[in-house]
């Protein structure tokens, strides 16, 4: 159980609490707020980090307009999704050669959409999807996405649907330059909220292993590493800070190829936006299911259909902030719609104060990435979860 209240200024600065609040004081609830001056600052952070990489946006965290044209003119790069993530961003007068279509599961037509719309930078990871863009896309340049491990230490693993071995992998590169297209680089993912940093240095392992066969046997020189994303955000599980994650990454980078290493790609989303964010809900009812019951049942007007499902499996854990002091007991926390499935957290059950009523407000913390983006248009008649911006 998560027994201590929690304190904002353990993850915002006062002052830009304030000012999220002032503006959630004004709205009726459920909505989320982010704080785009602290996006600014996590971009800044990212790339002083990390200065000799090329950012590429993850579109699908959070595409509003607010926070693509911030990224855009600060010089970001964007990974697409979708066409119609590509049209966004297209719109806002981003340049195609800062695009890449970054899924690996795709239409032909959409290849060919984004070629036609000037993006020349695919990831794949299937002989099927590679022959489409040769036919679609000709000419382009070619990452191929590989597995790694790390699914037991990030809270939100990603590997298993993407990505291939080692030796597909060499196999797709060879025959990106035989379809005349230009073999590039190597990407993977070590999983998202990744807790443990040598999950970095084991991908980038393989990485090297086929940059140097490809290199030897086939005289084909990779030129990029894409290292995905994987970052963390300020959650009630602890992780390590973003200098450590550069620091380490930054030296099994050099351990491996020298001081002259590839171009660098990384692929932030919720490490650029979460704590941005602060989604706030009410407490729609609270109940316990006996007389006995040791814990309450708390209902809010948000719920896994409405922006949390990443509580799925309880997986990310929120901090909730209440403004409300007192003795502590253990509560369930669930949704407001007619689905048993839609419950964030009983397995780990939350402390939240007992003094807690019908009426009164939560504050979701870092909250800022995959909220908007997985909220349902009409599960139960509600509508998606609103958003603002400050």
């Amino acid at each position: 159980m998560s027994n201590k209240p929690i304190k904002i200024e353990d993850y915002y600065e006062q002052a830009t609490f304030n000012r999220i609040k002032a503006l959630a004081d004004t709205k009726e609830t459920p909505f989320v707020v982010i704080d785009t001056a602290t996006v600014d600052r996590q971009y800044d952070t990212l790339v002083g980090y990390f200065p000799y990489a090329s950012v590429y946006y993850a579109v699908k965290a959070n595409p509003a307009v607010q926070i693509l044209t911030l990224l855009r003119d600060k010089g970001a790069n964007f990974d697409i999704a979708s066409i119609y993530e590509l049209e966004k961003v297209l719109s806002l007068g981003v340049s195609p050669d800062r695009c890449s279509y970054g899924n690996t599961i795709k239409k032909s037509r959409d290849i060919r959409t984004f070629y036609e719309k000037g993006v020349r930078l695919f990831a794949t990871d299937s002989e099927a999807d590679l022959r489409n863009i040769a036919k679609a896309a000709p000419g382009s340049r070619i990452y191929v996405r590989i597995l790694t491990e790390g699914t037991q230490t990030a809270d939100w693993p990603l590997s298993r649907k993407f990505g291939c071995q080692n030796d597909m992998a060499i196999d797709l590169l060879i025959l990106a330059r035989d379809l005349g297209l230009i073999p590039y680089g190597v990407s993977f993912h070590v999983g998202s909220q990744q807790r443990d940093i040598g999950a970095w240095d084991a991908a980038i392992g393989k990485v090297k292993n086929i940059f140097e066969r490809l290199q030897l046997e086939d005289n084909i020189e990779l030129k990029m590493i894409n290292l995905g994303g994987g970052f963390p955000a300020n959650y009630l599980t602890k992780t390590n800070e973003l200098s450590d994650y550069a620091e380490e990454i930054t030296r099994f980078i050099r351990e491996d190829f020298g001081d002259d290493f590839p171009e660098i790609i990384l692929e932030p989303g919720r490490s650029l936006i979460s704590n941005a964010g602060i989604l706030v809900s009410e407490i729609v009812l609270i109940s316990r299911k006996s007389h006995k019951s040791l814990h309450r049942w708390i209902y809010t007007d948000v719920g896994k259909f409405s922006g949390l499902i990443e509580t799925l499996d309880e997986s990310i854990k929120y901090p909730i902030y209440t403004g409300k002091h007192g003795e502590l007991e253990e509560a369930v926390i669930a949704g407001p719609t007619c689905d048993s499935a839609d419950i964030m957290y009983e397995n780990y059950m939350y402390g939240l104060p007992l003094n807690l009523a019908i009426g009164d407000r939560l504050y979701w913390l870092s909250t800022g990435a995959y909220t908007t983006t997985y909220s349902a248009v009409e599960f139960n008649g509600f509508p998606p979860l609103k958003d603002y911006y400050v």
